[in-house]
């Protein structure tokens, strides 16, 4: 009765009832791994990241803890990012590439992130510097031009895989590594190699043309090969028919305008290359 008669207790009762079911009663998103803490030491995980769990069907809800004994460490569950900043890689034909990169990571075990790291924080912070690492030493067994092939692949899963292994010390998995920027220094390096790929094109064309124009020197070569035979069956058959054939042609290129132009073209009637208008 001396309570419900005094207003400001009962705000204070009602405070404390407030801060009594916040430290007793939380909920868990879908989004969110909590790790209990119990006196700094961790007794229990709340819905726990799971391969191919379906949304909804997760361990999220209201979760029930001893007031001020317990404290409760959020982790996120879905895909992170951690960006490496620009730096400067060598490749294997000593060209200086500012190379920026990122790497997707998803916390997978909270307790081994909770003791080794006691933050997502100090997990992104752990792994940048190791992705430059991979990164440089991945593509300084390379050449610039890899990273323009389908070698690329290759490259990025090999840095994948040496960052992952870092990555599951502190529980996390490592999802994909991506390059954003690979360009060369501004200034002379830059259109020194532009200049050496331009040379290395050009000869590479130059190779190419002289391989086509073989090939087809062979190819006309032997249709020529094929066509006198095929000529020399055919007239073999009839010679009077070969000489007639031979004489037309020769006509045709002797008279005719373009061959002749303004030149005129005077013949006995009984000249043996006229033969042919005397008849049989």
């Amino acid at each position: 009765m001396g309570i419900a008669r005094n207003p400001v207790m009962l705000v204070l009762v009602a405070i404390a009832f407030l801060i009594l079911l916040g430290s007793t009663v939380a909920i868990v998103p879908e989004t969110k791994q909590a790790v209990i803490v119990r006196f700094g030491e961790p007794v229990r995980i709340v819905n726990r990241y799971k391969t191919n769990e379906a949304f909804g069907s997760t361990g999220a809800g209201i979760v029930l803890r001893f007031p001020f004994a317990e404290q409760i460490v959020w982790i996120d569950k879905r895909v992170q990012s951690v960006e490496m900043e620009r730096q400067q890689v060598l490749s294997t034909d000593q060209l200086r590439l500012q190379v920026s990169a990122y790497a997707r990571y998803r916390i997978v075990n909270p307790l081994r992130m909770y003791i080794a790291a006691g933050s997502e924080e100090r997990v992104a912070d752990a792994l940048r510097p190791i992705l430059g690492s991979a990164l440089r030493n991945e593509l300084g067994k390379r050449p610039f031009v890899a990273l323009l092939s389908p070698e690329r692949g290759q490259v990025m899963n090999n840095i994948e895989a040496g960052l992952n292994r870092v990555a599951r010390q502190y529980g996390a998995e490592v999802v994909d590594v991506r390059i954003k920027r690979a360009d060369l220094p501004d200034g002379a390096p830059l259109q020194s190699a532009f200049q050496r790929m331009r040379t290395a094109r050009e000869q590479e064309a130059l190779t190419i043309r002289a391989q086509g124009e073989q090939q087809a020197q062979i190819i006309r070569a032997t249709a020529d090969a094929q066509a006198a035979q095929v000529y020399a069956a055919s007239f073999g058959k009839d010679p009077q028919f070969y000489d007639f054939y031979r004489a037309m042609q020769a006509y045709r290129r002797t008279f005719s305008p373009q061959a002749s132009g303004q030149t005129s073209i005077i013949l006995s009637p009984d000249n043996d290359f006229l033969r042919e208008f005397r008849g049989r």
